[in-house]
């Protein structure tokens, strides 16, 4: 019998993925539990937790409930939980005093999953106005109607004491006000909150992706954020504003959304030497969760590609909604 050699390929990559157990051996990225940081909202006043129609099996807690999850996520092995506080309507005002109310709903949040968890838990904290302020933006108005960068720095530096009083171990300032880190690292250490870590939203795009998140924490927005939120064409502009989150003291750096800007994290991720997280927000969620429910889609395998592909991109860290279910399954 006659052979014919060099007449097929000489390297064969395909030999790597003859089995689960080659694929798993050969795998150059890895998710784990510790990876993944749990998005929770509590809401004030509710007896029961209240469903979000946007973003099927997430919910607005009540206290117990998110007890109960911040358990389930550190039994899970997640490595934190970014805690939303969603105030009784009647609370908010102008100023979104609830945000630096000692007893306003976060802080009372912070307080309890620290009691039930203490220090086995990462517990973070959104530091932004949004979720208190009658007309939903992330900062206080001026006469104009226009987000005063200036004033609202102020109320973030209250809102960072607040919460460190509570007990969270970092806060995430999330309103993308000039100079937010900065002032927020002043404001924890001159109240003895020196060890309370910043993580800063650093690239945070005026997405459309936001859409169910508005009914998460209840939001009153009148118009849009695109005058202190990132346009989603530009590039340069994310690697000044990490430029200055660091040279501010920033001792972790975000990426929001995560899929749509998996090119931005990237960059990011190979600029910088402090962790570097992602979120994948509310409107990711629900894509997945919409077309899995349409039968379009094979939901787990989704999960797990997204995720990985948010890894491969460079993030230390991915805020998800999936984190305590996939944590289980890894």
């Amino acid at each position: 019998m006659s052979t014919t050699y060099g007449t097929f390929p000489g390297s064969r990559p395909r030999r790597l993925r003859t089995t689960p157990a080659m694929r798993r051996m050969v795998a150059e990225y890895r998710l784990h539990p510790s990876d993944l940081i749990l998005p929770a909202f509590v809401r004030e006043g509710v007896s029961e937790p209240v469903p979000i129609s946007a973003m099927p099996g997430v919910v607005q807690h009540t206290r117990d409930t998110l007890r109960k999850a911040a358990v389930e996520a550190l039994e899970a092995g997640v490595a934190g939980i970014m805690l939303f506080g969603v105030p009784e309507e009647a609370k908010k005002d102008a100023l979104g005093t609830p945000g630096t109310d000692p007893d306003g709903i976060l802080q009372v949040a912070i307080r309890d999953v620290k009691a039930e968890v203490g220090d086995e838990l990462v517990i973070m904290s959104d530091l932004c106005l949004d979720e208190s302020t009658d007309h939903g933006h992330c900062g206080v108005l001026d006469a104009e109607g226009r987000v005063d960068n200036d004033a609202t720095l102020e109320r973030y530096a209250e809102m960072a004491q607040v919460q460190a009083d509570a007990g969270v171990h970092v806060v995430g300032p999330s309103g993308m006000m000039d100079g937010q880190v900065g002032v927020v690292r002043d404001a924890l250490d001159q109240t003895g909150h020196e060890d309370v870590s910043i993580l800063a939203y650093t690239a945070k795009y005026a997405s459309a992706f936001y859409g169910p998140f508005r009914e998460a924490v209840g939001s009153s927005l009148q118009g849009d954020r695109k005058t202190y939120q990132q346009d989603p064409a530009n590039v340069r502009e994310s690697m000044r504003e990490l430029a200055l989150d660091l040279a501010e003291g920033a001792d972790m750096v975000m990426v929001k959304p995560a899929l749509p800007y998996l090119d931005i994290l990237a960059k990011v991720a190979e600029s910088v030497d402090v962790p570097v997280a992602a979120y994948q927000i509310s409107g990711e969620y629900a894509m997945v969760e919409a077309a899995a429910a349409n039968g379009w889609i094979d939901r787990d395998r989704a999960i797990m590609e997204t995720l990985t592909g948010i890894k491969r991109a460079g993030a230390n860290m991915i805020l998800t909604y999936w984190a305590t279910e996939v944590a289980r399954q890894l």
